[in-house]
């Protein structure tokens, strides 16, 4: 694997916010997507978050992963730019993220992947995450029927 991970600061905001946006767009979908993703980088930022930026000649791929709380870290969201997948780099700024969390304190390191992703399921698995739960997500439209 060629290059090396570098944590983003807030000079990095521009470029996180970017590929959150376009993580957004591509995961989520544009109505359900996330919050600006600028606003988004410079919270984590702020807020502590660890961001890997995997860097192999230009930046390529980058993941966010939370401080420790209870002993729990999560990561997500992680993205590799359109031009460079398919070179491990997804891989390497996940395991990076990981042993940041780890450095911090975690005990645990959590992350929610789609399972209709078989890609990024073997990459997670393959660098040592493991399938603990299935979860649904339920959105309803309509009123609240409970008068709140």
């Amino acid at each position: 694997m060629s290059g090396r991970a570098r944590f983003g600061t807030a000079e990095d905001i521009p470029l996180l916010g970017r590929w959150c946006d376009e993580f957004s767009d591509e995961a989520l979908g544009v109505d359900e997507r996330m919050p600006d993703g600028a606003e988004f980088a410079r919270d984590a930022i702020d807020g502590g978050r660890g961001a890997p930026i995997w860097v192999d000649g230009m930046p390529v791929a980058m993941a966010m992963v939370t401080p420790p709380v209870a002993g729990m870290s999560r990561i997500g969201p992680v993205y590799t730019s359109k031009d460079h997948r398919g070179n491990g780099y997804g891989s390497a700024v996940t395991a990076a993220a990981a042993v940041w969390a780890a450095e911090q304190g975690a005990r645990d390191v959590l992350l929610f992947a789609d399972q209709g992703n078989p890609v990024a399921n073997s990459i997670y698995q393959r660098i040592g995450f493991r399938p603990v739960l299935d979860a649904v997500e339920a959105v309803f439209a309509g009123p609240n029927t409970l008068g709140v």
